[in-house]
């Protein structure tokens, strides 16, 4: 007598996945966004002093750096230009998801139906860019805090938190 995961094994053919265009599409998409997040991992974000801070990953192995640039795919510990990753956009979602329970404002836009899905995601893309502004912020002080800015500043700030949120809205 056959499984149901056996039934379910030969019902499966590549004819069927040939013809899922949608599901095609779907798949190169995400294979070319992976690419392009692993390539941009490598870019570094510009007044980083690349000595300074391998000796930083150096000191700080095993630590809460480390923590923090496993979620960032290893781009944290090479100060790259998506050194926070998907966490604002997570968290901006996490937020407007749990605000639209607690505003009977956001509820009755959630209620809207696609026009609702709309707006509610224009406020998640806002708080997202908010969120990576606020977290650029506190990640270029503690660079600088710790001493691998080439040239320390208010316009390190500024720029490195220009190119985060850059990165961020394209």
């Amino acid at each position: 007598m056959a499984s149901a995961a056996d039934k379910m094994a030969s019902s499966i053919s590549l004819s069927k996945f040939a013809q899922a265009t949608d599901l095609k599409k779907r798949l190169w998409f995400t294979i070319g966004a992976l690419i392009v997040f692993r390539l941009l991992s490598y870019v570094p974000l510009p007044g980083i002093d690349p000595t300074a801070l391998a000796a930083l990953a150096s000191r700080t192995n095993g630590g809460v750096l480390d923590f923090f640039n496993a979620f960032s795919g290893g781009s944290l510990k090479r100060a790259s230009l998506i050194a926070l990753g998907v966490t604002p956009y997570i968290t901006a979602s996490i937020v407007v998801q749990l605000a639209t329970s607690l505003s009977p404002t956001l509820a009755a836009i959630k209620k809207e139906g696609e026009s609702g899905r709309k707006r509610l995601n224009q406020y998640t893309r806002f708080g997202t860019v908010a969120l990576t502004v606020i977290q650029g912020y506190f990640l270029s002080l503690g660079f600088q805090s710790q001493g691998v800015v080439v040239d320390p500043g208010m316009l390190f700030i500024i720029g490195s938190v220009i190119a985060w949120s850059a990165v961020r809205c394209s």
